[in-house]
């Protein structure tokens, strides 16, 4: 009995059931209801997708409406139908509970599907609709069109499920959804029309006449446009509307708005016949916020004037979808060539890059990697590529100006910009997402994009998909198909562009050379002809290195199309490629890790001042496979390289050239590491301070070995500024100031020696690749003093002279580099300056007296104080003044105030309540946001810069180094304002402490 019990159990596992014992029951009970043997029931279920909703589906029918499953089972061909729905789809499943006299639409598998005007027909003829109006307008009319609605929808279903192969006639059944849809909405209208002049309640709306001369038309757009519409989709639309006779174009649009709040209502607002989807016309000018109705006219205006590039990229594939088609066809004719020649706008490649940009950025990061539609290698990668292509070629070739994605596909494969074989693997993995997003939808007629995570739902999606291998195959063909997806991204739009230029195999595609210039500046090459140069340069030839180039190329200019500046990121991998393409190692890096690939590219397109450095060390790409190498040299190793240099050349120029080499290619990885955002700018600071101290004492180490006279003096180099305060960023001056001190009683010879090593020091570090910048005005008497002064000089100059800035200014004086005891000595001698006991109102005043001052002088004429990333209001001389000016009056009381560092003295400040903590952390955000904008502009720019600029591509650059996403300059831009305005505030209050001081005003 028990063996007989377990094969039972066996069957029903291999017929695709999962919960066993549940099942033998309910067969028990399907058995009583039909009057069929169990046995003979179980087999007939294995065809469903979860044969256990079949199976309680069908018992639910036949309990309600007896008799309703069993007159329809011995029928091969209505079981069949019965079972795949109920299988498939527990929302069609409650439909037909709610109505088991369509049941009857199992008895229709071998008629041919309707068609646009059938379905139509069959809508308007059970709301009895004559000459646009409905019958009736009250609820049941609007349950009656949802009703007939979903018995077309059942039709569909059962096409789309008895077929044996869905991804064969997928292109079939978003026709005929698009179609359905259709007639869903022009019936809606006729109820619609009727409910403004002929209510269930109340008095009309409008006049009938005013109705009937309205001319209103809905423009499918998306999916529904493009005849490919989902099973559970919102229907993208637009409206327009045009008076006609007598009736003024106010009231017809009065008239207009009304019918189309009314279908959205119609179609979709609660009732006891659920809605059927959404009615979206979030696409129409200016989006939520403009107009519902526009007329025709007013549409174009818009359009010609104010519309980004992206709308016109939507309007790709408008289509009149209900209402009067002369005038749908009129807005489609008048806006077509506005779509197609949208790949000429100058901002053409931004808006494509933000619209893509925006369709993942609010995916929760859980759901990205489970996004049919959305995620990587999603079906929103296949339609965007393929609208790229059609608006580029669209241009010239009306061939290619398809509205559906697999109609375009085979249209651009016909026409030669895509390979034949690229069209057809794309088609068939689009299908196939698409079939996957169908059935996913069925279930619950809900709309989703997301693959489940149980294993029931995974088991029960592959059988609906009718492929071998289970759950566990289903994954392994999803995750496949999304690789291909990207992979054919590239192949696709990319790989012809080596065609051009390069000898590929006969199959290949060959595009002419104006058609590669076209896509190339579609998406973002300024220099296509250029673009095409390196490319044939890269690819030209047999060689190893060109295959490798060839394989290689196509992915890597998707990545540099992404970056900023594409064109100079291209150049500087071809500039690479020439001076490493030879080596072992470099190829097979970049061939063997996509990692490093893409980050080369990202800095290459990025960054100026890094490509710039990698042509002079070519080698150091190999740093880019590991986040390690482009950590910073901590002090001890770069002393330890520099004086390795040092003592294997006899030469102090040549010793010197190397260093300064050594310099340059750590400032290199630090750049990277900018770049790629492993380095921050607290990491920054003190990484090229140590270089700089490294170079610096390497050097003096080597001009005081070959200056004769040492023995007279001893010499030390003081950082300040920046720099003393180890807060450098790319292309900071070096501020230092020069101390020595006799050891004899010949001063004047000590001197001489002394400003011996200073001039030398100013020789040997003058970098024409990368200054070092050595700045001595921070001395005593600024430029008008002595380059190097003897600490007793000092001393007697702080006594007798010194000012309160010139205490300010040592507040970051650090030793960095000499006779340590000198250093010791001066800056004790800088802390008896720096941390007076007390310090007076009068110096107080006069350190504000002095910044307000710099505030109107220092300024570059005609520079915007608000883009000032050092001066500017809220910018770094604001904090750095603040923070200082407490380090003046506390720092003696206080000792941990006594730092050379701005942050560190902040937070010590905030500590001791000096400051609000929420002050000091605006503080503490503006400063370090100003200094990474500074760093970012040197980065981009490839030179010095303190002024944020308005050019929205040198913003966008900047941006993106900034780690901001593509799109950012606007965002870069409001950010910085808002930071500094912040901040500004806090120092007005604080600061200056009244706010009645005019030149204290908020900005």
């Amino acid at each position: 009995m028990a063996q007989r019990d377990q094969s039972a159990l066996s069957g029903l596992a291999r017929a695709g059931f999962s919960r066993l014992s549940e099942a033998r029951h309910w067969l028990t009970e399907l058995s009583e209801l039909l009057s069929i043997p169990p046995e003979e029931i179980a087999p007939e279920l294995s065809i469903a997708a979860d044969p256990d909703a079949a199976l309680n589906h069908l018992i639910d029918l036949e309990r309600s409406d007896s008799g309703s499953v069993k007159a329809r089972w011995a029928d091969r061909s209505q079981r069949e139908a019965l079972v795949r729905v109920l299988g498939a789809s527990s929302g069609l499943a409650e439909f037909l509970l709610r109505h088991p006299e369509h049941l009857n639409v199992t008895t229709l598998t071998d008629a041919p599907m309707p068609t646009a005007s059938e379905m139509k027909n069959d809508l308007f003829t059970a709301l009895g609709v004559r000459n646009g109006f409905a019958e009736s307008a009250d609820d049941v009319a609007v349950c009656l069109l949802r009703e007939r609605y979903r018995r077309i929808l059942t039709r569909i279903v059962i096409f789309d499920l008895t077929a044996d192969d869905p991804t064969e006639v997928l292109d079939s059944v978003t026709s005929l959804l698009a179609d359905a849809a259709a007639a869903a909405l022009e019936a809606a209208l006729a109820i619609a029309r009727t409910r403004l002049c002929d209510p269930p309640v109340g008095n009309p709306i409008f006049p009938r006449a005013d109705v009937e001369r309205t001319r209103f038309a809905v423009i499918g757009m998306g999916k529904a446009g493009a005849r490919e519409l989902n099973y559970v989709s919102d229907v993208d639309v637009i409206y327009v509307a045009e008076s006609e006779g007598e009736l003024s174009q106010s009231r017809a649009i009065d008239v207009a708005t009304r019918l189309a709040m009314q279908i959205q209502r119609i179609i979709d607002e609660p009732d006891s016949e659920p809605g059927l989807w959404e009615v979206d016309p979030n696409l129409r000018p200016e989006g939520k916020d403009g107009a519902l109705v526009r007329t025709l006219d007013s549409h174009i205006a818009y359009y010609e004037r104010w519309a980004k590039s992206w709308e016109f990229q939507a309007l790709l594939k408008a289509r009149p979808l209900a209402g009067d088609a002369d005038l749908g066809s009129e807005y489609v004719a008048a806006t077509s060539p506005l779509v197609w020649a949208t790949a000429h706008r100058e901002d053409f490649v931004e808006s494509v890059q933000a619209m893509r940009g925006r369709v993942t950025a609010n995916i929760p990061s859980d759901e990205v990697q489970r996004q049919i539609k959305l995620g990587p290698g999603g079906l929103r990668d296949v339609e965007f590529t393929v609208q790229l292509l059609q608006l580029v070629h669209g241009q010239t070739d009306e061939s290619v100006r398809q509205r559906g994605t697999l109609p375009a596909l085979t249209a651009l494969s016909d026409a030669g910009y895509i390979g034949r074989q690229e069209s057809a693997d794309f088609a068939e993995a689009y299908a196939y997402l698409r079939v996957l997003e169908h059935r996913l939808q069925l279930v619950r007629l809900r709309r989703t994009h997301l693959m489940p995570r149980d294993e029931e739902s995974l088991r029960v999606l592959a059988r609906s998909t009718r492929r071998p291998g289970g759950a566990a195959g289903l994954l392994r063909t999803w995750e496949k198909t999304k690789h291909d997806v990207r992979e054919l991204h590239e192949r696709l739009f990319y790989r012809p562009l080596l065609s051009a230029v390069a000898a590929l195999p006969e199959d290949e595609l060959a595009l002419s050379t104006d058609q590669a210039k076209a896509r190339l500046t579609a998406i973002g090459f300024r220099d296509p002809r250029g673009a095409l140069a390196h490319i044939a340069a890269l690819t030209a030839g047999v060689s190893r290195r060109a295959t490798i180039q060839r394989h290689l190329l196509p992915v890597m200019l998707r990545w540099f199309a992404e970056g900023t500046d594409p064109d100079y990121g291209l150049l500087a991998f071809r500039r690479l490629s020439d001076a490493l393409g030879s080596t072992h190692w470099f190829l097979r890096m970049l061939r063997d890790s996509s990692m490093v690939a893409e980050r080369l590219t990202r800095v290459l397109s990025s960054s100026r001042y890094v490509g710039e450095l990698l042509a002079a060390f070519p080698e150091s790409s190999a740093w880019l496979e590991k986040d390690r190498e482009l950590r910073p040299l901590d002090l001890a190793a770069l002393r330890a390289e520099m004086q390795a240099i040092f003592s294997r050349h006899e030469s102090l120029e040549r010793a010197t050239k190397a260093v300064l080499r050594v310099r340059r290619r750590e400032i290199l990885r630090l750049a990277l590491g900018a770049v790629l955002d492993i380095d921050g700018v607290t990491e920054l600071g003190p990484a090229l301070a140590d270089i700089t101290d490294a170079t610096l004492q390497g050097m003096l180490r080597q001009i005081r070995s070959t200056v004769p006279g040492g023995e007279l003096v001893e010499f030390a180099v003081i950082g300040m500024g920046r720099f003393g305060g180890a807060e450098l960023g790319f292309g900071s001056d070096t501020d230092v100031v020069y101390v020595f001190r006799a050891l004899t009683e010949e001063t004047e010879k000590a001197q001489a020696v002394a400003q011996k090593y200073v001039s030398e020091l100013t020789r040997l570090t003058d970098d024409p690749v990368l200054p070092l910048d050595l700045d001595v005005d921070l001395r005593p008497e600024g430029k008008n003093g002595p380059v190097v002064r003897s600490l007793e000089s000092y001393r007697r100059y702080y006594e007798r002279w010194s000012l309160t800035w010139e205490a300010q200014a040592l507040l970051r004086a650090r030793g960095v580099a000499g006779d340590e005891s000198l250093v010791t000595d001066f800056i004790s001698l800088a802390d008896a300056v720096r941390y007076p006991v007390q310090i007076s109102e009068n110096d107080v005043r006069e350190v504000k007296r002095i910044k307000a001052r710099m505030e109107n002088e220092r300024l570059p004429r005609g520079a915007d104080p608000l883009r000032h990333v050092k001066l500017g209001r809220g910018s770094l001389s604001d904090v750095e003044w603040f923070v200082q000016l407490i380090q003046l009056q506390h720092a003696h009381s206080i000792p941990a105030l006594q730092t050379t560092s701005t942050l560190e003295a902040l937070d010590v400040a905030a500590e001791h309540g000096l400051i609000k903590t929420d002050d000091a952390i605006q503080l503490r955000e503006a400063w370090i946001f100003s200094s990474r904008a500074r760093s970012a502009m040197t980065l981009w720019l490839n030179r010095t810069t303190d002024v944020l600029p308005i050019e929205r591509r040198q913003l966008e650059g900047i941006a993106r180094i900034l780690d901001y996403p593509p799109g950012s300059a606007a965002l870069l831009e409001e950010d910085y304002f808002a930071i500094t305005r912040r901040a500004r505030r806090v120092f007005e209050q604080s600061f200056y402490g009244r706010p009645d001081i005019p030149h204290t005003r908020a900005f």
